[in-house]
């Protein structure tokens, strides 16, 4: 029986991640890192240990990880600053319904804290949550299962009661690992085939999570 839902938030509840992807490949361009978007692709919701070791596995061991880090998060910030943020359609929709009834609500994501609650809160999409559960609050980020362990943790739930929503295959790695019902919501690419044993289910829009929760 299904209790609880821990969503990510970037590419699921919000329609962030193809502005990650673009401002890490402009960023590394800027030093002079060849990046294309399936590199930035490989790293998305990955911890940042585990994505510096990738990105020098690429571009080599003087990457610098941390200027590039810096100017994507510059480039990035201007861009909101200057165009706004969305949330994924029918984002709130589905967290209305989720609080409706009656499932407990977590999200886990690897972005910042106060950056997750600023973004949600632009969008008057905090209040959905009962807890809210970031990268650095836990020993080893995606695709490690340490998030979603202390998101259900958190909502006094095992993880086998919880639904997971993921758009990457680190955060479905993750998901899974803890053993979470783990549901891919694509957003930029499609389930590979190693990513499609890990599922539960796969929704292609938010309005197609309330099918799955139905049937169970």
């Amino acid at each position: 029986m299904i209790k609880g839902v821990i969503s990510d938030m970037d590419g699921v509840i919000l329609d962030t991640e193809k502005l990650y992807v673009r401002f890490w490949c402009e960023a590394a361009n800027f030093f002079g890192y060849p990046m294309k978007k399936h590199h930035a692709l490989s790293i998305r919701s990955m911890a940042r240990v585990y994505a510096i070791k990738r990105l020098k596995e690429y571009f080599g061991d003087d990457f610098d990880y941390y200027a590039v880090h810096d100017k994507r998060v510059e480039l990035m910030d201007k861009y909101i600053e200057e165009n706004g943020i969305e949330a994924k359609p029918g984002a709130e929709e589905l967290l209305s319904y989720l609080k409706n009834y009656g499932y407990k609500v977590a999200l886990a994501t690897a972005t910042a804290p106060e950056r997750t609650k600023t973004y949600l809160q632009k969008l008057d999409l905090y209040k959905y949550f009962d807890e809210i559960v970031c990268a650095s609050m836990v020993e080893r980020g995606k695709p490690e299962p340490d998030i979603y362990l202390y998101a259900a943790k958190k909502l006094e739930l095992a993880p086998y009661e919880c639904l997971a929503l993921e758009d990457s295959q680190n955060g479905i790695k993750s998901a899974s690992a803890a053993g979470c019902k783990t549901v891919m919501v694509p957003d930029l690419d499609e389930p590979s085939e190693e990513i499609k044993s890990l599922l539960y289910d796969t929704a292609y829009n938010l309005a197609d999570v309330k099918r799955i929760l139905e049937k169970q």
